[in-house]
């Protein structure tokens, strides 16, 4: 069933663009898709159909229907999974570098879901539909590390839970641009969608939640600092937003990192290296420990010749 959502338009968004307004507002629609569904008929402008380019006033009233998304078929595939735990209730999943984690446009195939499914046989939690199964929470596709997947929606549930209450263990390691000078550094900075780039995540004011990372200095290197990133939220690339807003983004980043990428790196040296939880049937609290890739101890130890 389509969406229809009332929209008022804050004095914030004076004089800027409504395809950019609409993609702000609505996290699951970006720029082009804004535009298309106004090229459709499906937002009005106070009882208008606008142009994309229309600029906004403040109390502008927009009426915006979001019709119901094309299913995708995710489909079992005999992918290899590094499994670090299982049980009845769920799995802790080592995802590589490079793997995408749920099914989309472009990546149809060859995702953690679909080896997930063949792997539990289609047994996984259903409350975030049939194109993410099991997914309680999502790292990037450039990211390594530990992610839990649900098998129940009683396991699923319990786990969203400890997510929002911050009550989750989250510790990734990365290598940062520059000479981070404090051993310990929080970054309490709150994160929205881009204003103008709707790929990317950015520190600011509108339209945005509270993020918290702390940052411990692990080894200081010639122009790079290895670093534990400690997660209090889980926002959209928050770690590597936060990085970047204090100036010392994450090696590799092709996102928010220098325009001149590190090629060898095949994005950010960034990694889920540790979680823990309460289970959800059990009650026992878990920690689980992934060690560090190849590429990333490869990186570690071309840094030490470098600065040997």
């Amino acid at each position: 069933m389509a969406d229809r959502l009332h929209l008022i338009v804050p004095e914030a968004w004076e004089g800027e663009r409504l395809d950019s307004y609409l993609a702000a507002a609505q996290e699951s629609i970006t720029r082009s898709g804004a535009q298309k569904l106004i090229a459709e008929g499906q937002v009005l402008l106070n009882g208008r159909l606008p142009a994309k380019n229309t600029r906004l006033k403040p109390g502008d009233e927009i009426l915006l229907t979001i019709p119901e998304p094309k299913p995708l078929d995710a489909e079992p595939e005999n992918i290899p999974l590094d499994i670090v735990y299982e049980d009845d209730a769920l799995l802790v999943v080592n995802k590589p570098k490079g793997m995408v984690v749920h099914p989309a446009p472009g990546n149809e195939s060859g995702t953690l879901v679909n080896a997930l499914l063949y792997h539990c046989q289609g047994r996984l939690s259903g409350i975030n539909g049939v194109i993410r199964p099991g997914i309680v929470h999502r790292i990037d596709k450039d990211t390594s590390g530990l992610l839990i997947v649900a098998k129940t929606d009683q396991a699923h549930l319990a786990l969203s839970e400890q997510i929002k209450a911050h009550s989750f263990t989250r510790q990734y390691e990365a290598v940062l641009y520059g000479n981070l000078k404090e051993d310990s550094r929080v970054v309490d900075a709150p994160i929205g969608r881009h204003k103008t780039d709707r790929k990317k995540m950015c520190v600011t004011a509108e339209h945005s939640r509270n993020a918290y990372t702390t940052f411990e200095v692990i080894a200081r290197y010639e122009g790079f600092t290895h670093v534990r990133a400690i997660l209090k939220t889980g926002r959209t690339h928050q770690i590597r937003v936060h990085a970047a807003y204090i100036g010392h983004p994450v090696a590799g980043d092709p996102v928010y990192g220098p325009k001149k990428v590190i090629a060898q790196l095949g994005g950010q040296c960034l990694h889920a290296g540790l979680i823990g939880f309460i289970h959800p049937v059990t009650g026992e609290y878990l920690e689980f420990h992934a060690p560090l890739p190849e590429y990333f101890t490869n990186f570690l130890a071309a840094l030490r010749r470098l600065s040997d």
